[in-house]
């Protein structure tokens, strides 16, 4: 999500220790909690905290809702969300190695699996348990499928690190989803929302969109930031190198990433606070599906790279790629097509919430995982 691009194993220096999404590599046996920046290891709280100020200043100026919308960018998407969207989402994509795509092409196993994971496996279990959780609920259904489609494209980085995955195979892995999404999003948001439940014979009252709309505020939301991370990165390390781009500029502009979303948190909150106040348990509902689906693809995904016989090094980065979302383009989609307000953006925003933990212990599981199925050769 929103962290620095950890440095590749010929830099002399990672990202600094008090940046959002530093991690200290050079201290391997520090507990994993303890490697997370102050920011990234109490993210939780800072979200709930957002949630809290956003229902709180919801219930102090009732007017708010007219305030923010008086400025339309997009159908359903003020000024001030539409900058704080935008903000969310640069920096996440200005941490991505774009001229890096060949490293893993090589090892077709990765590359194929990989892509199957994220745009076949990981959308359909998604589905499946939106539909199991959510049935009766339309709205936080469909924001959930949303979630499944927007595949990890930087938080990924930190915990393929902190369980010691193959950094490099891990920053093109990135960089296929980020460019893949701008293809592929919207006609999986139709197939998903649309197709396949008609196929299934499953009700889609309640749910209305175009996929002109998903293809839109995708353009917009990915397709500006991709842009100007891309150019940012470009002509930074032509100028200043590489080294100085992510050891220097990346966190700087890495707590952006945080601001946006915590500030998008407070606005979208503080305009669900009678829903949230009236439905308290709406968003376990919301969670439980999350939970599932992170044990279930990261699970499987380890198992399928220990399957195919790759390294644990790459198999963790198998895993972590596959089991991580991009929540920001989740929000932004559901903001941007069913509005601010909506059930689909609410689902979004429990995202972030549950994920940090969640990998965190994934993280755990992957170096027992390490010690168990992988043990070092003895002379």
């Amino acid at each position: 999500m929103r962290n620095a691009m950890p440095s590749g194993p010929a830099d002399a220096v990672g990202p600094r220790d008090d940046a959002p999404g530093a991690v200290t590599t050079l201290e391997p046996d520090r507990p994993v909690v303890a490697r997370l920046s102050i920011l990234d290891r109490f993210l939780p709280l800072w979200i709930v905290g957002a949630m809290a100020l956003g229902i709180g200043l919801g219930r102090a100026f009732p007017s708010l809702n007219t305030h923010l919308d008086a400025i339309q960018v997009t159908r359903g998407t003020s000024l001030p969300i539409f900058i704080g969207l935008l903000v969310m989402m640069y920096p996440v994509l200005a941490k991505v190695r774009y001229g890096e795509l060949d490293a893993v092409t090589t090892d077709r196993r990765l590359l194929v699996s990989s892509l199957v994971l994220n745009w076949v496996i990981g959308p359909a279990v998604m589905f499946a348990l939106a539909w199991a959780f959510l049935g009766d609920q339309p709205t936080y259904r469909t924001g959930l499928i949303i979630v499944g489609l927007a595949r990890c494209i930087a938080m990924v980085l930190v915990w393929n690190d902190l369980s010691g995955g193959d950094r490099e195979a891990a920053a093109v892995l990135v960089a296929l989803n980020a460019l893949f999404q701008i293809v592929a999003f919207a006609l999986l948001g139709y197939f998903y929302l649309r197709v396949l439940p008609h196929w299934l014979g499953l009700s889609t009252v309640g749910v209305r969109f175009s996929m002109g709309e998903i293809a839109a505020t995708v353009a917009i939301f990915l397709g500006i930031p991709l842009v100007a991370g891309f150019l940012t990165r470009r002509i930074a390390e032509r100028t200043r190198g590489r080294a100085w781009y992510e050891t220097r500029f990346l966190p700087r502009i890495g707590p952006l990433a945080l601001v946006g979303l915590l500030y998008t948190i407070v606005v979208l909150f503080s305009l669900q606070g009678h829903t949230i106040s009236a439905h308290p348990l709406d968003v376990a509902r919301i969670a439980l599906p999350l939970l599932a689906y992170f044990a279930v693809v990261w699970t499987g995904a380890f198992a399928w790279g220990r399957a195919l016989g790759l390294s644990y090094e790459r198999t963790a980065t198998l895993a972590f790629t596959a089991a991580g979302n991009n929540f920001e383009l989740a929000i932004a989609v559901c903001i941007g097509v069913f509005g601010v307000t909506s059930g689909e953006a609410l689902a979004g925003v429990v995202g972030p919430l549950i994920e940090v933990p969640v990998l965190v212990a994934l993280v755990y599981v992957s170096l027992w995982a390490r010690r168990r199925f992988y043990p070092v050769p003895t002379d």
